[in-house]
């Protein structure tokens, strides 16, 4: 499905979905990450951050019950990879490309989804660092144990700061992320 249909769709979640996309967008392009946290500044990198964030985002809304929850959360995913569909054909890769290439990034990020949920839920700070080296700083030779720890303290405090968010404000696409080093 088209990103435009995606976003101007008929579903009552979808204005939702996409403010929340455009949050998680915005923040995981912060310059701080790539110059002081050592997010490698790549196609992977912000691929990454992207990944990590929506998965703070999907974290935050599985505390939603009902109908609403799920749909936005969907909305957001579906949004995410129709974004990353978009984007890769504007790099110029074909068509018959764009498919496997996507559901490759897909099957990344549920087992990102996976690998941060379980870390966190059982506040395991080796796991939590574990998955991160493999994934957000998988490209990079070395990683530091400061930017590991950095980005550790960023998600934990970033999920119970969206975890104290309003359930409407969220539901209405409304999210606010700490900077990163805030607390």
């Amino acid at each position: 499905m088209p990103l435009k249909d995606i976003i101007f769709g008929k579903d009552r979640y979808s204005k939702s979905a996409h403010k929340l996309y455009v949050a998680v967008v915005e923040q995981a392009r912060n310059p701080v990450f790539y110059s002081d946290l050592g997010v490698p500044d790549s196609l992977d990198g912000r691929f990454e951050l992207i990944s990590l964030h929506t998965f703070l985002v999907l974290h935050r809304l599985k505390s939603e019950t009902g109908e609403a929850g799920i749909a936005i959360g969907q909305g957001l995913v579906d949004l995410m990879f129709a974004d990353m569909d978009q984007s890769l054909r504007e790099m110029g890769v074909g068509d018959m490309g764009v498919g496997k290439r996507v559901k490759k990034m897909a099957e990344a990020f549920q087992g990102r989804v996976t690998a941060y949920s379980s870390a966190l839920v059982a506040d395991d700070e080796t796991q939590l660092h574990d998955a991160l080296r493999r994934n957000l700083f998988g490209t990079r030779d070395q990683v530091e144990a400061h930017d590991l720890g950095q980005i550790s303290d960023y998600m934990h405090h970033q999920a119970a700061f969206l975890g104290q968010q309003e359930s409407a404000d969220i539901l209405d696409g409304i999210i606010a992320f700490l900077q990163p080093g805030q607390k």
